[in-house]
């Protein structure tokens, strides 16, 4: 297989599936993202699906699929490009899209280095923090008035304290104080003037729920998700891939491992683990004995301080 090839699954496994006897708890996720995803498509006027070529991006794309199918989604696509990406999810992104036959839009962080909006990190440098300010500029541009996003209140802290609609400010922050109570499952889609919407229909997935139903449903995935072998070196007690922005440093050594991919990002930051897991069951398996989320453990952008993310998202991130 080669770096840029999608891994599919095989035959879909029996994770989750409804039976006779009534529907299981992935049907009763599927079908309240669903409802989320038609609720903000007819609650606001110019919504955006944010998608990333992660596994979470998948899951959503393919329950927009469901949500809106036979006709065309209700909103393009958009995608930040940090310009350190992994080619694997570059070239999943634009084939999943092609596919699909929707609009995808391009926001690129070099750009706005570019512009002078951002400072340049420089080539080995993290990009993802500076994705919150080419972020605010494509919904603005766009006049977007909501971001449909895959983020999962078990990543983080900071993401577990999300209302499924998340409300930003008119500079597109947010303020957790601020958010509007979500009792039963009974939610407030009006958008005030001023106001902008993130939307997460993911909210109480976890990752083991997203792995079992990429099974069920036979997602096609990036291959870098599952076990494969390439150069890394080990740095601030993560496995980054050895890469244009990424090479050895004094006291460094490029090794050849086999790993994969827990999450994805900025390849600057977003550190694979040691793993023979190449099928969804192993991996299934593997996640389910896992204590450690996939960004607490093979994020740097996430160890800047305890409340990295929070602070993040009070700027405007994803």
């Amino acid at each position: 297989m080669t770096t840029t090839e999608m891994h599919t699954a095989e035959a879909p496994a029996p994770l989750g599936r409804s039976t006779s006897r009534g529907v299981d708890h992935l049907d009763l996720l599927e079908s309240h993202a669903i409802f989320i995803m038609r609720e903000v498509a007819a609650e606001t006027e110019r919504p955006v699906l944010l998608f990333s070529g992660g596994k979470d991006s998948a899951v959503l794309l393919h329950l927009a699929v469901k949500a809106f199918r036979p006709g065309g989604f209700p909103f393009p696509i958009l995608h930040i490009d940090t310009g350190h990406n992994f080619p694997e999810v570059i070239a999943y992104r634009d084939e999943q899209v092609a596919i699909l036959g929707e609009r995808l839009l391009v926001g690129k962080v070099q750009d706005s280095i570019d512009q002078g909006r951002v400072a340049d990190p420089g080539p080995g440098g993290m990009r993802n923090r500076l994705q919150t300010t080419t972020l605010l500029d494509a919904l603005t541009d766009n006049q977007f008035d909501a971001a449909i996003g895959g983020a999962r209140r078990d990543e983080d802290k900071a993401r577990a304290k999300e209302r499924v609609l998340s409300f930003r400010d008119a500079f597109g922050q947010w303020d957790p104080k601020r958010q509007r109570p979500e009792l039963w499952q009974l939610y407030q889609g009006k958008v005030l003037p001023g106001e902008s919407l993130r939307a997460f229909p993911l909210s109480d997935w976890t990752e083991l729920d997203i792995w079992q139903y990429i099974g069920r449903e036979g997602i096609p995935l990036p291959s870098i998700y599952f076990s494969h072998r390439r150069p890394v070196v080990e740095r601030d007690g993560m496995l980054l891939a050895v890469s244009e922005w990424v090479t050895p440093g004094p006291g460094e050594e490029a090794v050849e491992e086999t790993v994969r991919f827990r999450t994805v990002g900025d390849a600057t930051c977003t550190g694979a683990v040691r793993s023979a897991a190449s099928t969804i069951e192993q991996i299934v398996t593997e996640v389910a004995a896992s204590r450690v989320s996939e960004r607490g453990a093979t994020r740097a952008d996430d160890r800047f301080s305890e409340t990295a993310m929070e602070d993040r998202k009070r700027e405007g991130y994803f």
